[in-house]
């Protein structure tokens, strides 16, 4: 990390990913010179603790920025909409957790460990994008095997966590569960059918082509990201009763010959994977293993006997941090260190 101190900035740092992006900043010893807590309105009043100190959370206005070397942003993205440009025009560098710009194409979609160059591309808005959190983790396994054998083919099923609606989802995971186990009268208010104990194969709005926005937020990330739009994606996402950490069962077809002993040996040696794959001993990756970390578990690495140059993987992560927090905050680490 270089000498330099950062003026940095939370928007929305009341919410859950707000939280961990705090954390992560303490976590991790970014260089912070000082920190605005920004929020909506309602919040002021209330004070958040880093490193020892009580910061009052600030009110997100457009003189916000002010002064601040880099603003993460996880305030939802009617909000990046309008104050992100806002915030780049006071000379501040934008990184946002929101789906409002990743497939704008003058704004860098980035995830640290597969394409940190991308993040010179900043200067043309002031803005970079986080991706999606089931991109991200999917992406960090898959980029060393694409860079080595070429990936023609991607299909994959998510299992995603309520903590990806937010705290209201979690809410009606807890009380709904606690409500069916006392045979008590349960509601729907965040999903459109009982999440406890079922899944539900809908995650956003389903589209005119019959794909949901997730599943299509899954196709065309993953494409900016690994620089390849000839890559055939196709994805479903299933919103699961677990709290936090989201598996993706996913099946590649490459385009070179591959097999699961080199698939493994690669990315035992990959930047921010983690394989847990034994499966006679019964050692997987588990959403309750990736709850507080920052890596992405990989296993059941196994050769896909239908096709000729085949693999399917089992890829987990905490999709609050290195889905959203941890992801944001690396790509802070690359600008204090390398552009400001």
């Amino acid at each position: 990390m270089s000498e330099k101190k950062i003026n940095l900035a939370v928007a929305g740092a009341t919410g859950a990913v707000g939280n961990q992006m705090i954390a992560c900043l303490e976590e991790r010893n970014f260089p912070v010179k000082s920190i605005k807590m920004l929020a909506s309105r309602r919040s002021v009043g209330r004070e958040l603790r880093f490193r020892g100190d009580l910061i009052p959370v600030e009110e997100l206005t457009e003189t916000s920025f002010k002064g601040v070397d880099i603003a993460l942003f996880s305030a939802g993205g009617g909000t990046s909409q309008k104050f992100a440009p806002i915030a780049a025009e006071d000379g501040c560098i934008v990184v946002d957790n929101s789906s409002a710009w990743r497939m704008d194409p003058d704004v860098p979609l980035v995830v640290p460990e597969v394409n940190p160059h991308a993040i010179a591309g900043y200067t043309v808005k002031g803005i970079i994008a986080n991706p999606n959190c089931s991109t991200i983790q999917m992406v960090v396994a898959l980029n060393p095997i694409h860079k080595k054998f070429g990936i023609k083919r991607i299909v994959v099923s998510t299992y995603q966590a309520v903590s990806g609606t937010g705290k209201k989802a979690i809410d009606e995971l807890f009380d709904q569960t606690r409500a069916m186990i006392n045979f008590l009268d349960y509601k729907n208010a965040v999903y459109p059918h009982r999440i406890a104990f079922n899944c539900l194969p809908h995650i956003d709005v389903f589209q005119d082509n019959g794909y949901t926005k997730e599943e299509m937020k899954m196709v065309n990330e993953t494409r900016k990201i690994l620089e390849d739009n000839t890559i055939g994606v196709t994805a479903t996402t299933v919103r699961v009763p677990v709290f936090f950490g989201h598996s993706e069962s996913v099946n590649i077809e490459t385009k070179e010959p591959i097999t699961a002993d080199e698939t493994r040996t690669l990315l035992k040696a990959s930047p921010g994977v983690g394989i847990l794959d034994d499966p006679q001993n019964n050692i997987y990756p588990l959403a309750t293993d990736a709850a507080g970390q920052d890596l992405t578990l990989v296993g059941r690495i196994r050769q896909d006997e239908s096709i000729p140059n085949g693999i399917n993987l089992w890829i987990v992560a905490d999709n609050i941090r290195k889905g959203a927090a941890t992801n944001t905050v690396q790509i802070a680490e690359v600008l204090a260190k390398e552009y400001l």
